[in-house]
This record gives C-alpha cells, sequence and structure tokens, in this order.
C-alpha cells in the first residue's frame, strides 16, 4: 500500500508528493486574496480568500460571498501566490533601522496654541 502526502502552499493547490495534483477540480483552482472597498471608505480592506479558475471568476464569486448587501464601489482580486509578506518574528531586524531616525517624529517641533489638538 502506498501512502500519498499533501503538500499546501499558501495560494496554491495541493500537490501529491511523487507527482499529479489531488483529485477534486476545486483543489485546482487557484487561491485568491479579496480586497473590497467599502461605500464609506477610501481605501480597499482585505474582506477575505476564495478559490477561484481566473480573476473574473474570483470578482464575480467576491461579489457574491462578500458585497451581498450592495457594501461594496470596488472589488480587487490578487491571486494569493503573488504576495509576498514579511516575516513576523524578524519584525525587530525589519523595523529597527527606523528607530534611529528621531527626526521622523513630530517630539522636535513647537506647534502654536492655535493648533489646538494634533
Amino acid at each position: 500500500m502506498k501512502a500519498y502526502i499533501i503538500k499546501y502552499l499558501y495560494g496554491d493547490y495541493g500537490e501529491i508528493e511523487g507527482g499529479g495534483s489531488s483529485a477534486s477540480p476545486q483543489h485546482q483552482w487557484p487561491l485568491w486574496e479579496i480586497f473590497i472597498r467599502s461605500k464609506q471608505g477610501l481605501d480597499h480592506k482585505h474582506a477575505g480568500s476564495l478559490h477561484a479558475a481566473d480573476a473574473q471568476m474570483a470578482i464575480e464569486n467576491a461579489r457574491d460571498v462578500y458585497t451581498r448587501r450592495m457594501e461594496g464601489v470596488s472589488i480587487w482580486v490578487v491571486e494569493s501566490k503573488h504576495i509576498t509578506a514579511s516575516n513576523p518574528d524578524e519584525a525587530g531586524e525589519l523595523y529597527e533601522p527606523a528607530m534611529d531616525k528621531v527626526y521622523r517624529h513630530p517630539t522636535f517641533y513647537d506647534l502654536p496654541d492655535e493648533v489646538g489638538h494634533m
């Protein structure tokens, strides 16, 4: 009896070790990240993820799943495998160079009293 190991990579479909892919056609569709811009907002916010065959199908499915009550005015879809993210465990190293740039912080500026809360 041969044991199969299915590997899933973020944004990819399952691959059976030794070649081939998982049997279900749904698992062959790529994963898409969905971003919706609401009527009140100016920026797109991540709404979730879904599997779709292509970008147009991802937009249509996102419309049906994430904007059922007509709350969105714009939908972005991005195939998950095209997203690169920093490692949260390395945040200290990533953001450390900004710590020695104190001139970027507004602590060195005197604000007039007329400005109020800032």
